[in-house]
């Protein structure tokens, strides 16, 4: 795993911890696990950041920093990895977690009219909710277990890699 690179990317621990806004979060935020970056913490982050970029609501990055404060994961990692759903990917990500949930679901996923009104619109999201969520929340577990275990295969994979090269230099 580029421990160097993601540690250039990170912000410094004391101008965060020194944060008047962030101070209301009191002791908690000065815990050493949220600022180290080993490769339970990495994967952990992955998995909070990438579970938390699949919720379809506001302040996701906001919820990534109390999860990754609660499983005392990476905190910036888990922040800055809810922002794979941006702008200009939300809406592709979100359409392909409704056409999962409505496969799931077995409901059809298209509407044969579109009209501009509150009406129609209340209408197509009461029936496009279920398979909206339930696709979100499969994406979400889906994507953080494997951000979990490819990070965690990918940090040992580079550490015993590194172990290679150390024993054949020795030779």
């Amino acid at each position: 795993m580029p421990k160097k690179f993601l540690k250039r990317l990170m912000p410094d621990p004391g101008t965060l911890k020194n944060n008047k806004y962030l101070k209301l979060l009191g002791s908690r935020l000065h815990d050493n696990n949220l600022w180290n970056l080993n490769r339970q913490s990495a994967a952990g982050a992955f998995a909070v950041g990438l579970f938390c970029a699949w919720l379809p609501i506001p302040f996701q990055m906001l919820v990534a920093a109390l999860f990754a404060m609660f499983f005392r994961v990476n905190l910036p990692l888990s922040a800055a990895l809810v922002w794979l759903t941006n702008p200009l990917t939300m809406g592709p990500l979100f359409y392909f977690a409704y056409r999962l949930g409505s496969f799931l679901l077995n409901r059809p996923h298209h509407y044969k009219h579109f009209e501009l009104s509150l009406s129609w619109l209340s209408s197509a999201m009461s029936s496009a909710a279920p398979p909206f969520l339930l696709g979100c929340i499969v994406m979400a577990t889906v994507s953080a277990a494997t951000g979990y275990m490819v990070i965690h295969g990918l940090w040992r994979w580079t550490v015993a890699k590194r172990w290679k090269q150390r024993r054949q230099n020795r030779l």
